[in-house]
Order: structure tokens, then sequence, then C-alpha cells
């Protein structure tokens, strides 16, 4: 049997972002949040809600989800680039790490900030470290991740994006994805620091998918310590305000509530691994 990570991002985005995954820790069907630090919803209530949820036991593993693309706002005066006081979207911020052209002092500060936010918040270094629209993979942010974690937590993993199998032409997304995880993983090892041995999850956030058709598919060949990232939540005014993804959140709810989603782990010989 495999012990795999299934990691809700996004926590701290919206209070039915907030809701909904500490209802699926509660129930014992997500092992991992990764949490937006630099949002409004991650308020220090927040906070002691996923601690509380989380419990003595440690029923699941905290992360810092990093955070550099619209419409979300750094942290730090004078970061640069920026659009209308919030960070550039993600396609420009994508190009401009590509070009090499981010501003290598301010992306630094800016990272550190949110892990120093983390540790006010949590009272503790992150159990690991991803980022927002995968931006941790990114050239020039790549750096100013893995130095800001062999920093602060330096026994936090690192989230890799390459799949168990190389992504195909039809899979544009996850061929990029796969590029960029070859120079990141061997980059955090040269920092010292453990990557995810596989990755899964991502689709196309189309309003037609059917999660639970596609969920399965994500465990196929995901090699033990593998990791599957999801994007649970209910909707509220303040995540319909902040991203497009907003009914797909609540279908991911469902399954993962529902008994298809205890089935499929039972058919693909796999369980959620103990924190």
């Amino acid at each position: 049997m495999r012990s795999i990570w299934l990691c809700a991002d996004d926590y701290g985005m919206a209070p039915g972002v907030n809701a909904a995954i500490r209802d699926l820790i509660e129930r014992g069907r997500l092992n991992a949040t990764s949490v937006m630090t630099a949002q409004p919803a991650c308020d220090a209530d927040a906070a002691r809600a996923l601690l509380d949820c989380v419990g003595a036991d440690k029923n699941a593993a905290i992360g810092l989800h990093v955070t550099l693309t619209a419409p979300f706002r750094p942290l730090t005066p004078n970061f640069t680039p920026l659009s209308d006081g919030a960070f550039p979207t993600l396609t420009p911020m994508l190009l401009r790490a590509l070009a090499r052209q981010l501003d290598r002092a301010a992306l630094a500060r800016e990272v550190d900030a949110q892990f120093t936010r983390f540790a006010e918040l949590f009272g503790r270094a992150p159990d690991f470290v991803d980022g927002h629209q995968h931006v941790q993979l990114f050239p020039q942010i790549r750096d100013a991740v893995l130095a800001a974690t062999a920093k602060h937590a330096p026994g936090a993993r690192v989230r890799q994006g390459g799949r168990a199998q190389p992504a195909g032409l039809g899979d544009p997304k996850g061929m990029l994805l796969d590029a960029l995880s070859r120079t990141f993983k061997a980059n955090a090892a040269a920092f010292g620091l453990a990557t995810n041995p596989a990755f899964a999850g991502t689709y196309t956030f189309s309003s037609a998918t059917d999660f639970s058709r596609i969920f399965p598919s994500f465990l196929n060949g995901l090699p033990d310590g593998g990791l599957v990232m999801c994007h649970p939540g209910f909707v509220d005014a303040t995540l319909e305000r902040l991203d497009p993804v907003t009914q797909l959140r609540q279908r991911e709810h469902a399954y993962f509530a529902s008994d298809a989603f205890l089935a499929d782990l039972q058919k693909a010989d796999v369980t959620l691994a103990r924190p």
C-alpha cells in the first residue's frame, strides 16, 4: 500500500476556503494544507482555527503557500513589479522570470516576509513550502524560495511539480512543470532540501469537469510519498472577488467528503500518510 500526501492549497484565500479545508481535515480526508500568509482571510483567528483542527496529534501538515501573483498584494513595501498595487498576473510574472528580469532583492524580501508572517501566525516554521500557481518553480523565484526555506525552515520539504510519468505533447502545462521541476529539484538538493518524489493534481479548470472521474487518474503510478494537489472550498463573496475557480472548489470538497473518495483510495491501494 502506498502512502501519499493530499494537500489542499490556498488556506487563507477566503473564509469559505478555510472552512472547507478544516472540515476535510477533521474528517481525515486531507493530510496537508498550504497557507497564503499575505491574505486578509489568513489572520490570527484563521490560524488558531487551523491549529485547533490539526490538534495535538498533528493529523495534517501545515505549509507555506508562497504567493507572488495577482490579484494578491505583497507584504513588503516597494516590491517591484506591481500592477495597480498587486503582483503581476501569472503570465507576465512567468515571462519576467524566464527572462531573469525580476528584482532579486525585492523577491528575497517578500518571500522572507511571508515566512516571517507564517511564524507569527503559527508559532513555528512551516512543515513544507510550495507556491501559488507553481511560482516556486520559476527561475529567480526558486532561488529566493529555496534560500528562504534553508534559512527559516531547513527541515521543510519543498514542492516540485514533476510527474511520475513525464507529461506528453497533449499536456503542455505538465510539460512546462516537468521542465521547471528538473532544475528546481537539483537546486533544492544543493540547498540540502527534500522534495516530493512525484506530483499530480493539475487539470483544466473547466465548469464541465467531473472531478470525481478524474481524481483516480492522479493516483496512477504515483509512488509512495507522492503528492496530489487539490483546491476544495465553499463559495463566498471573498472567493468570487479573488479567484475564477469557485464552483469547482465545492465539487472537490463534495468528492473528498464522499464515500466514493474512500473507495477510490482503497481500489488504488493508497492511504494518506501520517504527518
